[in-house]
């Protein structure tokens, strides 16, 4: 694509060379440029990729975008390239990505969901939803991505600014008129969405997380609302309301206003009235529908569902009669039941917020007779100030504890142990174990627990490895589960 195409609406400060020039291929890694690409030289966590522009400039880059030229721009063989000179190197990057896939989000209704819980399930569902209905839709979330039924995988919550757009145009070529996306809060800051039309907005909650990232509470929040910000005034913006920060969401947003709840009016309101551990029956505005879905927080996620297919012109009777047939998404309160009738439920709570969510829950639907015995960790190099208050939600509502390891990634899984056992008041230490084996710690409260008891396994749902030391490790706990219900459970 021509240069001066790649650049529409990147605002620039300076340009040295020519615009007029062919780009082969657009490349924010200098190990992937090769002979007539651009190189996006943009600031990051862990590396600067102003430190490799010569790199690419070695590599034969035909042009370098940047905040910042090299002492050295005007000798030798950079005095053959364009330079562009940007305050931020991402936004342009979003700008050029979305120039290059010839602005896929414009061609179909992209929908972004962002909030610390939920986001999964509630993008999930609505992919899921109109694929019932018949319709070509598409999905980028952290479990997985699809477009109109083909897998394609994932490996962040928001991919990086060239794979957003190259993954919407595949899903435009082969027909889909929709595509739901998880937008996570560093994507939001890093903007890897700039340049994205979004046809609306959900935001779901805001509780404590990743502030290892951004520092304060108040940046965390900063950076979802930044979402609703940018959003136009063609589209909507939807907040759960019940959220102490849901209407923060919408004060400066050009987009058409909606609220849903649980507990007060809202545009689109739900309750739960009757809870079992296969499903539960609710309300939505004036209807009833049986959904395969438990605990109030699914209520939230499941409203949303029905209000974002309510704007996006489906008929609500429709809406309702695929909702009572949606499954959970993989790893968000699955059920496992042993044939001596042990209930273990496997779950992605990995906040404060999401793990108290799912254990008030939990119980609620537990016999008077039957004991909850929670098995937890909490992932290293993350946000530490987590660590003691999940340990806490945990003892709160649980008979027993057993904490162990949950990608510790680089760091030891005992100093991760010990922030977590921090968090444990004098009261609850005699039912908490520390075991750092997670499969050991699996199989040992599953032999704790008699029949109807409820044994969750919290924190990795549906990711299927351990990173250990930088190695990714094969690990399911669902897998875990039905091994161990196998062999000393028969």
């Amino acid at each position: 694509m021509n240069l001066q195409q790649l650049l529409r609406g990147v605002k620039y400060t300076k340009l040295y060379g020519w615009k007029d020039i062919e780009i082969h291929e657009v490349h924010f890694d200098s190990r992937k440029v090769g002979e007539g690409d651009l190189f996006v030289a943009q600031r990051g966590e862990s590396a600067d990729g102003h430190d490799y522009i010569a790199n690419a400039v070695a590599q034969k880059a035909k042009a370098i975008l940047c905040e910042q030229f090299p002492d050295d721009i005007s000798k030798g063989a950079f005095t053959t390239l364009t330079w562009i000179l940007v305050e931020n190197s991402s936004e342009a990057l979003g700008l050029i990505a979305s120039n290059l896939y010839w602005n896929p989000s414009q061609r179909l209704k992209l929908v972004g969901i962002t909030g610390t819980n939920g986001k999964t399930t509630t993008a999930t569902l609505l992919y899921d939803m109109l694929q019932l209905m018949g319709k070509h839709a598409g999905l980028l979330s952290t479990v997985c991505n699809y477009i109109d039924g083909e897998k394609v995988a994932a490996t962040h919550t928001t991919p990086d600014a060239l794979t957003i757009n190259r993954l919407l145009k595949h899903m435009a070529d082969v027909g889909c008129e929709y595509c739901f996306m998880e937008v996570s809060s560093h994507s939001i800051v890093q903007r890897r969405i700039a340049g994205l039309k979004f046809a609306g907005g959900i935001f779901s909650n805001i509780t404590h997380d990743h502030l290892d990232y951004h520092k304060t509470f108040q940046n965390y929040i900063a950076a979802k609302k930044g979402f609703f910000d940018g959003l136009g005034k063609d589209a909507f913006a939807l907040t759960n309301i019940d959220d102490k920060n849901g209407s923060v969401m919408l004060q400066n947003t050009s987009a058409k206003k909606y609220t849903y709840s649980c507990r007060t009016m809202a545009e689109f309101n739900a309750k739960t009235i009757e809870k079992h551990l296969d499903g539960s029956l609710l309300q939505i505005d004036a209807d009833e529908v049986w959904t395969n879905f438990v605990g109030d927080f699914n209520t939230y996620n499941l409203l949303a569902v029905y209000a974002t297919a309510v704007l996006l012109g489906f008929d609500k009777r429709e809406i309702l009669r695929c909702m009572s047939t949606l499954k959970p998404v993989s790893g968000r309160f699955e059920t496992l039941i042993s044939k001596s009738g042990v209930v273990a439920i496997v779950d992605y709570a990995h906040t404060p917020d999401a793990l108290e969510n799912v254990l008030s829950t939990i119980v609620k639907l537990k016999g008077k007779s039957n004991i909850v015995i929670s098995v937890l960790g909490a992932g290293g190099n993350r946000d530490k100030t987590k660590r003691p208050e999940m340990a806490d939600a945990a003892c709160r509502y649980s008979d027993k504890v057993i904490l162990t390891s949950d990608n510790p990634r680089n760091e030891e899984p005992e100093d991760i142990l010990k922030d977590m056992q921090a968090g444990v008041k004098e009261e609850y230490k005699k039912n908490v174990l520390s075991i750092v084996d997670r499969r050991e710690a699996i199989r040992t409260a599953i032999m704790l627990a008699s029949k109807d008891d409820i044994v969750l396994i919290a924190g990795k749902g549906h990711e299927d490895y351990q990173e250990i030391k930088g190695v990714k490790h094969h690990f399911d706990d669902k897998e875990v589960v039905n091994d161990i219900y196998k062999k000393d459970m028969q």
